[in-house]
């Protein structure tokens, strides 16, 4: 049972925010927009929440809103194919964006400009200019805005990067990191329809490689001067038919701060060939560190190798989701905030877009002053 302030205390209490004074008289409203794969998943995080009650749902496939209306039937939540309409409920104060990427922005500033807060899935947005607008509007807004960074929740990274940035390893002068994986999305699949049009997705870069990237940002302190690459539908041209996202793709960036950083992207590692899957290698000048397993390989002959964070067990979704609901009760900084997301997207965007002109592309070529 929530504890309820009485009414005279109500009144005289004026150092209460009234984002505070809400979440102490009634539960939060939230609001799904777009419950497939990833809002459906995001929409089990949501109800796990304490005081916070599903309100109302959208999405345009009818077989979707029906099985997350009886997902979440015990908050009867209302049902749009509308998102418009959602953002008019009265009963939403909070909204969740997971929909194709090339609908971000406009569904973000929309719930903003509607007095909502918004925690939309990454990327924010997939072309620099719509980003800027983004960026914008919710620094005008005193709403909480949080990306779906979800490696932002995740304990044992910030610690470890905490010990980096500590002097650890002495300055970072490199990053080797990659997002490996043994074959492509199903080419009939229920993202099809988008994924594989990078005019939606964004490309695999951005739609997916931006998590990986905003860590190699947070590690190294700093965003990309510049970036070069190069990359395509080396295994499966033109398949499915109409495809112009990659399927693979290697860069190099040189941050502000001098930090160099390789990155490699495939869907055709095959399963037992070593060095597959996902990692972050953080070089410096007096070591480096494995960060997926918290390792740090001191230099020097005979040096051995020293567990710096133990492992835990993280549900980092729900994680994620509770520093949202936690942002708009006590005004606290969100895990990702809007910069995060806006130099996240917009780091995956250069390397995109070094790739697409065959050249190497600067940071201010993009346009866009954060």
């Amino acid at each position: 049972m929530r504890t309820m302030l009485p009414r005279r205390t109500f009144f005289l209490s004026p150092l209460l925010s009234p984002l505070a004074l809400q979440a102490q008289t009634a539960p939060i409203g939230a609001g799904m927009i777009g419950v497939g794969n990833r809002g459906a998943h995001v929409m089990r995080s949501v109800l796990e929440q304490k005081d916070v009650r599903v309100a109302a749902l959208c999405d345009t496939k009818p077989d979707r809103l029906d099985k997350a209306a009886t997902a979440a039937a015990r908050h009867n939540p209302k049902t749009y194919t509308d998102y418009k309409k959602l953002l008019a409920d009265p009963n939403v104060n909070a909204v969740h964006v997971s929909t194709p990427c090339d609908l971000h922005v406009e569904m973000a500033i929309a719930a903003l400009r509607a007095g909502k807060h918004v925690y939309c899935e990454k990327p924010i947005g997939i072309t620099p200019e719509s980003i800027a607008e983004l960026v914008k509007v919710a620094r005008a807004s005193k709403l909480v805005f949080q990306v779906g960074q979800q490696l932002r929740a995740n304990t044992r990274i910030r610690r470890t990067i905490e010990k980096i940035h500590g002097g650890l390893i002495g300055k970072v002068v490199m990053i080797k990191a990659q997002r490996h994986a043994g074959d492509d999305l199903p080419h009939d699949g229920p993202s099809a329809d988008w994924f594989f049009d990078a005019k939606r997705s964004g490309d695999v870069i951005v739609e997916m490689s931006v998590h990986n990237l905003d860590v190699c940002n947070w590690v190294a302190n700093s965003i990309p001067d510049r970036a070069a690459g190069f990359g395509g539908a080396l295994v499966w041209p033109n398949d499915p038919p109409g495809r112009t996202n990659m399927d693979g793709y290697t860069l190099g960036y040189e941050y502000a701060n001098g930090v160099k950083l390789s990155y490699s992207q495939v869907f055709f590692h095959p399963g037992g060939l070593p060095a597959g899957g996902q990692f972050w290698n953080v070089y410096g000048t007096e070591g480096a560190v494995d960060l997926m397993n918290s390792m740090f390989y001191p230099r020097g002959r005979g040096a051995k190798p020293q567990m710096i964070i133990e492992e835990s067990k993280e549900n980092l979704d729900l994680q994620h989701v509770t520093s949202f609901y936690e942002a708009i009760r006590t005004g606290s900084k969100p895990l990702a905030d809007i910069m995060i997301g806006a130099t996240g997207a917009l780091t995956a965007i250069l390397g995109r877009e070094a790739i697409y002109r065959k050249k190497m592309m600067t940071w201010k070529e993009l346009g866009v002053n954060l």
